[in-house]
């Protein structure tokens, strides 16, 4: 995979935080040593190697694409999923079979879910480089099967991603020695991570997330990995040194896992985009120091409350290309450093449901591309330093409330019509607190009409009742005389 369709996608991940991207690393024909998609067809009677095409034939019917059968030569009548390429002797063989819809777009030969199996058959493919199955055997759950370890060792990617496998990882992918890319997202699987991963020395791309892995991260060195991702599993310990010693990775998330231990050191890794370590327990003190790591444009730290540290003030220096920055419910402590006010391209904050105290600073009002801020439920007090347009800019997307006392200069152009400061029960400083009102959302509006109206009906009861009783006052005066 090159760098460049990488880093791609890593930026897609960035800017579209907090909504689970998917990913899908698709084989990169550039590292393909031969004729790009579209140019395998067989010229001057070529034809496919005999055995390699009856095993396309076999994992075609295992897929439930009998169709393919059909084919004489399943080079010469190729289709999108399968990638052919000619030998000195012009012999054509197969390099890349895709299955799966990711998209309208993409018409990779789709599974029969409810019967599709992984034919044995694929271990007689010995030119395969890409192996890639989506979506494929849902229906139908079974085990990664061990002979996908018996593949030749051209294979450079290995897709199996959200088929709903079961068990383990079968310890014999180690012998994948040339992979590049492994990816086994969301699936059902099970066990440990094998140390024999260990041996794919030359591996870019290792996504073993939203799995039910279990046991301690084992101690894995990949030289050249760019993506680890094994998040959203059950893996517990701590976070193996000889992870942290691969430089050359780009994004490693961890989320969603029992890590614990002390923060890790990720200082060293300084061609890291995106950092996800959340919703573990980590404990303090804060992360060290982060001044190496300038190409940081993502740091997701929130759900680790064993933190319970404070925010250094130089933790944050010299990372001008971070946007996004979550560091929600860790119980940090202590004063919001001014530094932070002082990241250019910051476009995400939240700093929620803390124990922060002292006021905002002042610094943040220089955070023009701010377009998210969370300080809610932590015990800030004093001016909050804020223009109009940002509070505009940001609206429900600026969350103040729950702090001991936040208020607004009376001088800074913060007119009382601005309903997320209302809302946060903010108002000016010499001024009471207003009285909060919390956030309705359209869910709610048909019970505030019912509401409305049923206060309506009270009110004409109520002056129904005062004329009855003027009536009766009335008579009972009148029967009197």
């Amino acid at each position: 995979m090159s760098l460049s369709l990488l880093t791609t996608i890593l930026l897609t991940l960035i800017h579209t935080h907090l909504a689970m991207s998917f990913t899908v690393i698709l084989p990169d024909s550039a590292q393909l040593e031969g004729p790009q998609p579209g140019s395998s067809m067989a010229k001057n009677g070529a034809k496919t190697d005999p055995q390699e095409q009856q095993a396309v034939y076999d994992i075609m019917r295992a897929t439930g694409n009998s169709w393919a059968t059909d084919i004489p030569d399943v080079c010469r009548g190729r289709w999108h999923g399968i990638e052919c390429m000619p030998d000195k002797d012009n012999v054509y063989h197969v390099i890349s079979l895709s299955f799966g819809a990711l998209s309208d777009d993409t018409a990779f030969p789709t599974c029969d879910p409810t019967r599709s199996s992984i034919s044995p058959s694929i271990s007689k493919l010995p030119h395969l480089r890409t192996l890639f199955f989506y979506r494929c055997f849902s229906y139908n759950p079974q085990p990664i099967p061990s002979f996908l370890g018996q593949l030749g060792s051209d294979l450079q990617t290995l897709v199996l991603r959200e088929n709903g496998h079961i068990g383990s990882i079968p310890h014999e992918l180690g012998n994948l020695t040339r992979l590049k890319v492994l990816d086994l997202h969301k699936n059902n699987l099970n066990g440990s991570i094998p140390v024999s991963l260990g041996r794919i020395s030359g591996l870019k791309s290792l996504d073993l997330s939203s799995n039910q892995l279990s046991g301690s991260i084992p101690n894995l060195t990949f030289p050249a990995v760019r993506v680890l991702d094994l998040s959203q599993n059950h893996l517990s310990g701590s976070i193996p040194n000889t992870l942290l010693s691969c430089n050359s990775l780009l994004k490693i998330d961890l989320s969603h896992n029992r890590l614990s231990g002390p923060s890790p050191n990720i200082n060293g890794l300084e061609e890291l985009i995106l950092v996800d370590l959340s919703y573990n327990s980590f404990i303090g003190p804060f992360l060290s120091p982060l001044n190496n790591l300038n190409s940081l444009q993502s740091l997701i730290l929130k759900g680790n409350p064993s933190m319970s540290a404070t925010i250094p003030n130089n933790a944050f220096e010299n990372l001008n290309n971070l946007i996004i920055l979550v560091l929600s419910n860790m119980n940090l402590q202590g004063q919001i450093p001014e530094s932070l006010g002082r990241l250019p391209k910051l476009r995400v904050l939240h700093l929620d449901r803390n124990r922060l105290n002292g006021s905002i600073p002042t610094s943040f009002s220089k955070l023009n591309g701010l377009s998210e801020l969370r300080l809610n439920n932590n015990q800030l007090v004093g001016s909050i330093p804020f223009s109009r347009e940002m509070i505009w800019r940001m609206r429900r997307k600026l969350r103040l409330n729950n702090n001991l006392g936040l208020c607004y200069d009376a001088k800074s152009g913060l007119g009382d019509d601005l309903d997320t400061l209302f809302d946060a029960g903010i108002g000016h400083c010499d001024k009471p607190k207003p009285v909060p009102l919390q956030h309705i959302s359209t869910v709610d509006e048909g019970i505030i009409r019912s509401s409305t109206k049923s206060a309506a009906s009270l009110h004409k009861l109520s002056l129904l009742s005062q004329i009855i009783q003027l009536s009766a006052v009335f008579l009972f005066t009148f029967c009197l005389f």
